[in-house]
């Protein structure tokens, strides 16, 4: 009898040992059995791909008057999502302002915005307006702009570019290694070796 109430003793003794031993392992087991927390996903960076190409395609816009507004045609068009871009080969555009003047661009390579209002010029570079009269019925000469390089906007006919360029204004011309060209306030600012060659008597 005293050696059972001895090993009671003892067994309540170790008791809490043996059940925080047990609880130890128990732990152990569900750690190694728990599946691995998934890893979190890498974010992928956005790709310039094309969702969609055309080839000799011809697409044109409207006001909402129904007066044509532009016009863009080329041999191929992709577009791109990421910044609702159109790159066009062998690109044509005609765009005509608020005063229905035309003013035409024409290069290898044209990228574009979804509207073509905004316009760059990639390769044997053209930008021209056409001759007209302004609303107090001044004329106004023809203006052709032409290089490797030219940046449109011809809702603001605007036209910039930071490499070497030529402008043929009537039967002036002007050479220059970049140029802005503002057509609504009547401003050109041509920079690096400017030259000119400005002929008599011809209207501004």
């Amino acid at each position: 009898m005293k050696k059972l109430r001895q090993l009671l003793n003892l067994f309540t003794l170790y008791l809490p040992v043996l059940l925080m031993g047990l609880l130890a392992m128990a732990t152990y087991w569900l750690v190694r059995s728990s599946p691995a927390a998934p890893k979190p996903e890498v974010a992928h960076a956005i790709q310039h791909q094309s969702d969609y190409f055309m080839r000799q395609f011809a697409v044109r816009t409207y006001d909402a008057s129904g007066r044509l507004k532009s016009e863009v045609k080329g041999t191929q068009v992709r577009h791109f999502p990421d910044s609702d871009t159109l790159e066009i080969d062998q690109a044509q555009i005609r765009s005509f302002n608020e005063q229905n003047r035309l003013t035409t661009a024409s290069a290898e390579q044209a990228i574009t915005n979804s509207d073509a209002s905004e316009v760059q010029l990639i390769g044997h570079a053209q930008v021209q307006r056409a001759a007209s009269v302004d609303s107090q019925g001044n004329k106004l000469a023809s203006l052709k702009f032409q290089g490797e390089f030219l940046h449109a906007f011809m809702n603001t006919e605007r036209v910039l570019s930071h490499k070497p360029v030529q402008l043929t204004r009537g039967q002036d011309q002007f050479t220059a290694d970049s140029m802005e060209f503002d057509n609504l306030q009547r401003v050109i600012s041509l920079k690096g070796r400017v030259r000119g060659m400005l002929t008599p008597g011809m209207q501004p």
